[in-house]
């Protein structure tokens, strides 16, 4: 991404989460005391939010390429509500808040943590009765249940399209292989842009 930006004749530096600061006025600056006006980071927006410097994010005049308000899209808890409003929309799945997560997965559902990235904690029991998991990090979180909904298999590969529409316009696509029915951190990842 630095390197894009560069391209096209931004100053785009690197610095590590650790290395920014606060100035007294409130900014985030880097090591030099240079205020950070515009910033891209892969740190997830639920951990900055329970971090010191979170409360400074709203009044730090920083600009961050995927911007806060996007933390509510990343939280898997807003798909019982989707549903609730819109039940039988062809692009919902089924979806609730799952009261009990100690209890086994029911048949046909998939178990997911409201904020996990990769098929980090997903548990899922399909219709046939079998039990597919992945461990990971977010063990502490509340979790939802969602109707189980097959990826389509072509060869060995499970395979999983995440879209990106800008406006009204296709813009960009990203397919997701794995061997198994969970995607995770370790599936391939093919990148395609629209072009008109």
């Amino acid at each position: 991404m630095r390197r894009m930006a560069a391209h096209v004749g931004i100053d785009a530096r690197h610095i590590d989460i650790e290395d920014i600061g606060l100035s007294a006025e409130g900014r985030f600056v880097d090591l030099d005391g240079r205020w950070i006006e515009r910033l891209f980071k892969l740190h997830a927006w639920e951990h900055i939010f329970h971090e010191e410097f979170g409360q400074h994010v709203p009044a730090s005049g920083t600009q961050f390429v995927e911007p806060a308000w996007k933390s509510i899209l990343s939280n898997k808890g807003i798909l019982p509500l989707l549903w609730q409003f819109n039940e039988g929309h062809p692009n919902l799945l089924p979806s609730r808040v799952d009261q009990d997560p100690s209890r086994p997965v029911p048949k046909g559902w998939v178990r997911k943590p409201y904020f996990s990235r990769e098929g980090a904690n997903i548990e899922m029991r399909t219709p046939g009765d079998q039990v597919i998991s992945v461990d990971g990090p977010y063990t502490d979180a509340p979790y939802i249940l969602q109707a189980y909904s097959p990826l389509p298999r072509f060869g060995d590969s499970y395979t999983l399209i995440g879209s990106w529409v800008i406006g009204d316009l296709a813009s960009g696509i990203g397919i997701r292989e794995d061997d198994s029915l969970i995607t995770k951190d370790t599936s391939r990842f093919l990148p395609h842009v629209v072009i008109d």
